[in-house]
């Protein structure tokens, strides 16, 4: 059984990697990345981890011919779809090439699924396109303008795949909407490389701890939430990839939508006094201005993913602070 990841190098994608081998030892993982968002060390830990070669391509989706080469050679069983952009700030600031990466690739990848026959895609997308809808966040709830451009690539391609998906019967899709996934490897291999200064909490605040940073800036303090910060969804970056291999196990005819996240919220600073006690480690912050856009509360409702792929989110809090640092302190 032949399994194509997309963006496999990249955070989500190599945590996925792991997850699909240890269910399909036999398997032929076969990755692509085209190393925007990606460290090549990525491969030669996941050597590490799993006790076996990596086959990798640097192919950018964008390369129609590449791409093309590679489906002749490998007939695969699935498609799991992470390569894309995904730096909020940076597509507001460049938007357009953002939507040539995102959707432009999505569009390749969907014409080598439909010319060779992949009958089983599985993509990658997130809570952004529910804009400012109320948590909890249920899938039925309408596809909503997302505040940045980033957002708007994935709701797009959303789009793209329900109708390439009607219009032919036998291809299968499961779009999983991650809430914030965090943490790492328990290995400490892999986990969370930002290119430059994290646009996430967690490496955000691992970068702080470790002094790669001086203060962790909190944006808004003055939210109606338990200590006035905001509060999100996280969960832990196994359980996400658990979760990937969890709609494979149970893809059925069609075009299906998850939510990936534990189903309740933790606030800014509860991530952060649960990291400092986890760790026995300060982390110095500064409450600054809010940031334009961003939702006082945002967490999942969970319960479809439990009732048809059986699957739920295990690891807690403290787990994720755990692993995330642990990481930090290897990577170094």
């Amino acid at each position: 059984m032949n399994i194509l990841i997309t963006g496999g190098i990249g955070f989500i994608g190599s945590h996925t990697y792991i997850s699909l081998y240890e269910r399909y030892p036999e398997a032929q993982l076969v990755i692509i990345d085209n190393l925007a968002n990606s460290s090549p060390r990525t491969i030669e830990r996941l050597k590490k981890i799993t006790c076996k070669s990596v086959l990798f391509f640097p192919i950018d989706l964008r390369d129609e011919q590449a791409l093309t080469k590679l489906f002749h050679a490998y007939r695969f069983h699935s498609v799991f779809h992470f390569a894309g952009y995904k730096a909020v700030g940076e597509s507001i600031t460049n938007p357009l090439e953002y939507y040539v990466n995102n959707v432009q690739g999505t569009f390749n990848l969907l014409r080598c699924c439909l010319l060779y026959q992949i009958e089983r895609f599985i993509f990658s997308s997130s809570a952004t396109v529910y804009g400012d809808g109320n948590s909890p966040l249920k899938e039925n709830a309408p596809l909503l303008p997302a505040s940045n451009p980033y957002g708007q690539t994935k709701a797009m391609c959303e789009r793209i795949l329900m109708d390439v998906a009607a219009a032919n019967p036998g291809f299968n899709v499961t779009i999983l909407r991650y809430f914030n996934p965090v943490g790492a490897h328990e290995s400490g291999l892999i986990g969370e490389v930002p290119a430059s200064v994290p646009n996430n909490l967690m490496p955000y605040i691992t970068k702080v701890a470790k002094g790669d940073l001086p203060v962790l800036h909190i944006f808004g303090g003055d939210y109606p939430t338990v200590d006035g910060t905001g509060i999100r969804d996280y969960i832990h970056v196994m359980d996400v990839a658990e979760g990937h291999v969890a709609a494979l196990e149970h893809l059925t005819p069609g075009y299906h939508i998850y939510n990936l996240g534990t189903g309740s919220g933790t606030s800014v600073l509860q991530l952060v006094n649960a990291f400092e006690q986890v760790n026995e480690i300060k982390v110095p912050y500064q409450i600054v201005n809010r940031r334009s856009g961003d939702n006082p509360s945002i967490y999942a409702d969970v319960g479809k993913a439990e009732s048809e792929l059986q699957w739920r989110a295990r690891r807690t809090i403290e787990d994720m602070c755990r692993d995330a640092w642990n990481f930090e302190k290897q990577d170094g």
